[in-house]
């Protein structure tokens, strides 16, 4: 199978920095935010007492409506915040705030002033001016936007720093291929031009899916069919020098091939365990390359034999491990992990991600 090249790269404007709140975790974010601070505000005002139960709801009521509303707005310009800038994203967004303020403010002084002899409130508790009452929570909203606005833009630029400095560490250990492997995998190549023309063909189509491999974009997903691949092609080409030392073992036929996954998750895992497990060994030895479902998840083993002496030893195999785990990370957000087994004599490593892929 012919590995698709990586396609063209575009310049692309930067996400906005405020979160999707069209998202349920945001909006329950928002609930969970506005009944906190209802219950401070109502203990600051009243304490512990009967007067505390009832300011509780009439502010959490208040603020439930301001939080949702301002929420269902930012959801709504979602689309249109994204094409503008930060500074005049930004004071869309606080001028969205303020309305959103202006409208629940004008509903609570208008259904305290309508209902006050039935639900017996008091329009004073509110404020003893409307215009006041008014003025007072554009204040407290514009005070509490601006923070919040300042918190996601904060919060934005360290996690794109701390990507950033992962993809970077990532970036450079996927352009990194092995100069013995190239050097050794060259040389095969060249003595495989007389003596079987057809292989040494072949190889140098496996070695140029390879390259191809490692250049894709770093952020890029691709189907895990087209992952399992690129390990495939990597054993072909490891298996010219190695001969019957090497044998791999695959029982992935029953993971879901359309499943997407970070590249380059499983090809060095496989490299691992050829460098750190079979090449050791004089007599070679069998990787062992199993998939199957479990749930919602994928799960993906790759086992190897190793030389007792060598366990608990392989300062080479963290390089690899880690790789594949800030690129699992980097995608799914923590829904994936990857597990290894130090056992005797074996080395196992298994990784899990959802079988959808990615959430979007």
């Amino acid at each position: 199978m012919q590995i698709p090249s990586p396609p063209a790269r575009h310049h692309e404007r930067p996400e906005f920095y405020l979160p999707d709140f069209c998202a349920g975790r945001s909006v329950l974010a928002v609930v969970l935010i506005a009944e906190l601070v209802a219950m401070l505000l109502a203990l600051a005002r009243f304490g512990i007492s009967w007067q505390f139960w009832a300011d509780l709801v009439y502010t959490s009521l208040f603020l439930l409506w301001a939080g949702l509303g301002t929420a269902a707005a930012l959801c709504a310009a979602r689309g249109s915040l994204s094409r503008l800038d930060v500074v005049r994203g930004s004071l869309v967004a606080l001028l969205l705030m303020l309305g959103v303020t202006t409208l629940v403010t004008e509903g609570a002084w208008w259904l305290a002033s309508y209902a006050s002899g039935l639900l017996r409130v008091d329009t004073n508790a509110l404020g003893a001016d409307h215009l006041v009452f008014l003025l007072r929570n554009l204040a407290v909203g514009a005070i509490a936007g601006g923070l919040a606005l300042r918190y996601f833009y904060v919060s934005q630029q360290w996690r794109q720093n701390v990507e950033a400095e992962a993809q970077s560490r990532v970036r450079a250990l996927q352009a990194r291929i092995r100069p013995h492997f190239l050097f050794n995998s060259m040389n095969t190549i060249a003595s495989l031009t007389r003596t079987n023309p057809r292989a040494a063909e072949q190889a140098i189509a496996d070695l140029s899916d390879l390259f191809r491999a490692s250049l894709r974009e770093h952020r890029e997903r691709i189907p895990l069919g087209t992952e399992i691949d690129i390990a495939r092609a990597y054993e072909r080409v490891e298996r010219l020098r190695l001969g019957e030392r090497l044998r791999v073992d695959w029982q992935v036929d029953t993971l879901p091939m359309d499943t997407q996954v970070p590249s380059l998750i499983l090809q060095p895992l496989l490299e691992n365990a050829v460098y750190h497990g079979i090449e050791p060994l004089s007599a070679g030895g069998t990787i062992r390359v199993t998939g199957r479902g479990d749930g919602p998840m994928a799960v993906l083993t790759i086992e190897n034999p190793v030389e007792p002496k060598l366990i608990g030893r392989r300062p080479g195999h963290q390089i690899g491990l880690d790789n594949v785990r800030q690129r699992l990370d980097l995608m799914f957000h923590g829904e994936a992990s990857l597990e290894v087994i130090d056992a005797p004599g074996r080395f196992i490593v298994t990784i899990r991600f959802p079988i959808g892929g990615p959430a979007t």
